[in-house]
C-alpha cells in the first residue's frame, strides 16, 4: 500500500472472541491489531466469561485492544483499572452499539445523545496515564449529525484514535452508511481517524482510503468474518484466488474447531451452536445446498462433513 495505513478487525460479539481472533491471526493474518467485543461491569463485577477471554494466556495474537462499554466515571474506573492490572496498555471505548437494550440505558450509541456523560469519560482518561485510549463510535443515537456537539470534546481529549461507523444508533445496520456526514467529521477531526462499516471487498477498502486519503486506517467487521482473507487483499490490492480462499479457511476453521472442543464443556450440540453462526457470514458466495446443510447439523460429525464437503467442492471449482 501507498503509505502505513493500520487494518483493524472490529469486535463483534459472540465471534471474534479468542478462539477466532487467534485462529485468524495464526493461520491467515494481515490485520495490524485485535478488538475485543465489549466487557462491562455487571451485577457488580465482570463475568466470568469476560475475565477468562481477556486474561493474557488465552490470546495468542500481536496485539489485542480490549473494549469496554460504559456510560459513568465509576464503571469506567472499574473496569479500566482492571485492564491495567491485566498489563494491558490500550483501551477502546465503546460509543456506537446499536441494540436497544442497551442503548436505552445510555450506554454504547446511547452515550452519543448525552454530551455531558461523554466528557466525564474523556476526563476520567486522563486518570490514567499509561493507558492509550480510543474511541468506537457512530455518528448519533437517533441523528446524523449528533457527533458535532461532540466532536469538539473528542479533539480537546486523550484519545487517540477515533473509529466512525457512519450510521446512527437506531439504524443498527440497516440502510445506507451516511457519506456526507462521514465527510465532514473526517473534515473537523483533529485526531486519527479509522473507517468502518460495510466493507465487503478490497475495492471497497481501497476505495475509501482513496477518497479519504488523511484516513489512518480501516476497521474491518462482518467482512472480514465473511472473507478472513479481505485485510490481506486489501494491503495487496488484488483478490486471493478462490481455491486459495477456500484453502485458508479450511485451515482455520480446523484451528477454530479445536479451540472450542479444548474449552466448550457442554457438550457436542452446544460446541456445534458456537461454530455455526460463523456460516451466517463466512463465504457468502457458498452455494446454498451446502450452506444450509452446514446450518442445519446438530451433531459434530454431521456438521464437520458438511463444512468438509463444502470446502473441497469450493476449492476444485
Amino acid at each position: 500500500m501507498e503509505k502505513q495505513i493500520q487494518l483493524y478487525a472490529a469486535p463483534l460479539q459472540g465471534l471474534t472472541e479468542p478462539a477466532w481472533r487467534n485462529a485468524h491471526w495464526q493461520t491467515i493474518g494481515g490485520v495490524d491489531a485485535y478488538f475485543t467485543p465489549f466487557v462491562r461491569w455487571e451485577k457488580g463485577g465482570i463475568r466470568h466469561k469476560d475475565q477468562r477471554d481477556l486474561a493474557p494466556s488465552a490470546n495468542r495474537v500481536h496485539r489485542l485492544i480490549p473494549q469496554v462499554l460504559a456510560s459513568e466515571a465509576e464503571e469506567f474506573c472499574r473496569l479500566v483499572g482492571w485492564l491495567q492490572e491485566l498489563g494491558y496498555e490500550e483501551v477502546d471505548v465503546n460509543m456506537g452499539c446499536p441494540f436497544p437494550l442497551l442503548v436505552n440505558k445510555g450506554k454504547g450509541a446511547g452515550i452519543l445523545s448525552h454530551p455531558e456523560n461523554v466528557a466525564s469519560l474523556l476526563e476520567t482518561m486522563t486518570a490514567f496515564p499509561r493507558i492509550r485510549f480510543s474511541v468506537k463510535m457512530r455518528l448519533g443515537k437517533e441523528e446524523p449529525d449528533e457527533w458535532r456537539e461532540l466532536l469538539p470534546l473528542l479533539n480537546a481529549s486523550v484519545v487517540e484514535r477515533i473509529a466512525l461507523h457512519p450510521r446512527v444508533g437506531k439504524q443498527q445496520y440497516k440502510g445506507e452508511v451516511d457519506r456526507e456526514q462521514f465527510k465532514a467529521f473526517y473534515e473537523q477531526c483533529t485526531k486519527p481517524l479509522v473507517y468502518n462499516g460495510d466493507i465487503m471487498t478490497a475495492a471497497q477498502g481501497r476505495a475509501w482510503l482513496n477518497e479519504f486519503p488523511r484516513l489512518a486506517g480501516l476497521m474491518l467487521g462482518r467482512g472480514l468474518i465473511a472473507r478472513p482473507t479481505l485485510a490481506l487483499e486489501i494491503r495487496k490490492g488484488e483478490e486471493v484466488s478462490p481455491s486459495d480462499l477456500y484453502a485458508r479457511v479450511a485451515l482455520m476453521h480446523r484451528q477454530l474447531v479445536a479451540a472450542y472442543m479444548e474449552r466448550i464443556e457442554g457438550g457436542e450440540l452446544q460446541l456445534v451452536q458456537k461454530l455455526k453462526p460463523f456460516w451466517e457470514y463466512l463465504l457468502p458466495d457458498l452455494p446454498k445446498k451446502q450452506r444450509k446443510a452446514i446450518l442445519k447439523a446438530n451433531k459434530v460429525e454431521v456438521y464437520l462433513q458438511s463444512v468438509r464437503e463444502a470446502l473441497a467442492a469450493s476449492m476444485t471449482q
